[in-house]
């Protein structure tokens, strides 16, 4: 999985912490961002973060690109609507010789490895076989798995981030997109410390854990080292 923050806003959180002042300010947006101290910034966001006034996160985007991961991760990842999504086509970039994500729990195991591979090949073998016998690979790739390889890039807003890192960064979460999520929070706390210092799953977010009977019991250690 390669995952790299490509684009952001410039000065993410000075852009938010502009337009947060702009709603109680008779000045203008341009003087607002050009006479806030960066102590201001760092406190107002800050301050937005812990109320949870989060529409002016809105105003930040952040834009990803995503390679290395599969299908089973993209049909997860494209539920979180308020994105913008481009991904490979199967329809128009041909699939000979397709990559696939391998999960760790078939890894581990020696024979489901062999017997996931073997599949690999023959969905391969069939995939050559439908486009040689003249089969459009628009529907040659009915037969591939889900398991394929794809690329993606995925633009979010700051606010949508936070909501993402909430549901994806949780060990409840499917490995892969788990893993993801993590990544992406990684690149996203580097150029935006402010915005995302309390980013994560629910536990870590906010203090408490929807998972009822199936939390893994990271909370309890939270709130013991408080």
């Amino acid at each position: 999985m390669r995952v790299k923050l490509i684009k952001y806003t410039p000065d993410p959180e000075r852009a938010v912490a502009m337009s947060a002042r702009l709603c109680y300010s008779a000045t203008g947006a341009e003087e607002l961002e050009q006479n806030m101290s960066d102590a201001q910034v760092d406190k107002l966001v800050g301050k937005l973060s812990e109320m949870g006034h989060l529409s002016t996160f809105e105003h930040a985007s952040f834009t990803f690109a995503i390679e290395g991961i599969s299908r089973v991760l993209t049909h997860q990842l494209v539920r979180h609507r308020i994105a913008s999504y481009s991904q490979q086509s199967q329809r128009y970039v041909a699939e000979h010789g397709f990559e696939y994500i391998l999960p760790p729990t078939v890894a581990a195991r020696p024979e489901a490895k062999a017997k996931f591979e073997a599949l690999m090949q023959q969905v391969q073998q069939v995939y050559d076989e439908l486009v040689e016998l003249g089969v459009h690979q628009e529907d040659a790739r009915y037969v591939l798995a889900n398991a394929t390889e794809t690329k993606i890039v995925v633009t979010m807003n700051a606010r949508s981030l936070l909501h993402f890192f909430e549901k994806r960064c949780c060990q409840r979460a499917q490995w892969e997109i788990r893993k993801l999520a993590n990544a992406m929070l990684t690149e996203v706390q580097v150029v935006a410390p402010r915005l995302f210092a309390k980013a994560g799953p629910t536990c870590v977010a906010s203090g408490y854990c929807p998972e009822g009977q199936m939390t893994c019991g990271r909370l309890a250690g939270i709130t013991a080292n408080k």
